[in-house]
């Protein structure tokens, strides 16, 4: 019988990556609010909001729980944008983002709570961004999409195609890096095959 693992988002592409490699997740939302943490290093605030949300839904667990808390952040230029306040907002980082390129860092929190252990790790991945035109925008914003994620797009929808490549783990844009998640499971001494269904 596998552990019990509990994703402490209510991302549902996160939970649709766990998903595709053999892991059924119990989703638990955490409500950490995300606009009330700052900081100036995007993988540091990236990090810190994960543990906030792994941390938030520990007293909703059962014995002996893997908990996963993940949350991400865009680097672009001198700004960490996470979600936009907006379609205004979304619109107009658009405007700045198109033809240009950032970073998606996305923090992930493993804890073990048998053993009482917690793991904190962020990846990043470059994401280079197509020359949109402002109709592009427009109707991208219209959908909604860009309005409930990080940096006002997504790699598994139909941001897609308004992303022209990325240098690294395609995991990390959408939300959760696999295999990073293997080598954090690995330094607790938990085989990812050990949590397939």
């Amino acid at each position: 019988m596998t552990r019990p693992f509990v994703l402490a988002s209510q991302s549902p592409a996160r939970r649709a990556l766990l998903e595709a490699a053999g892991i059924d997740p119990l989703v638990i939302v955490s409500g950490v609010d995300e606009s009330r943490v700052m900081g100036h290093d995007p993988a540091d605030l990236a990090n810190a909001l994960a543990e906030l949300k792994a941390q938030a839904v520990l007293d909703q667990v059962s014995p002996g729980s893997l908990v996963l808390g993940c949350d991400s952040v865009l680097h672009f230029g001198h700004e960490i944008l996470g979600k936009p306040d907006g379609p205004e907002e979304a619109a107009s980082r658009w405007k700045r983002m198109r033809g240009n390129n950032g970073t998606l860092y996305t923090g992930h929190c493993l804890i073990d709570t048998a053993a009482d252990r917690q793991i904190v790790r962020a990846s990043g991945t470059a994401v280079h961004f197509a020359e949109v035109s402002d109709e592009e925008i427009a109707a991208y914003v219209a959908t909604g999409e860009p309005l409930h994620v990080a940096g006002s797009f997504t790699l598994d929808g139909y941001g897609s195609a308004f992303i022209d490549r990325i240098d690294g783990d395609p995991g990390t844009v959408i939300g959760l890096s696999m295999p990073l998640l293997r080598n954090m499971l690995g330094e607790l001494e938990i085989a990812l095959h050990q949590l397939w269904r």
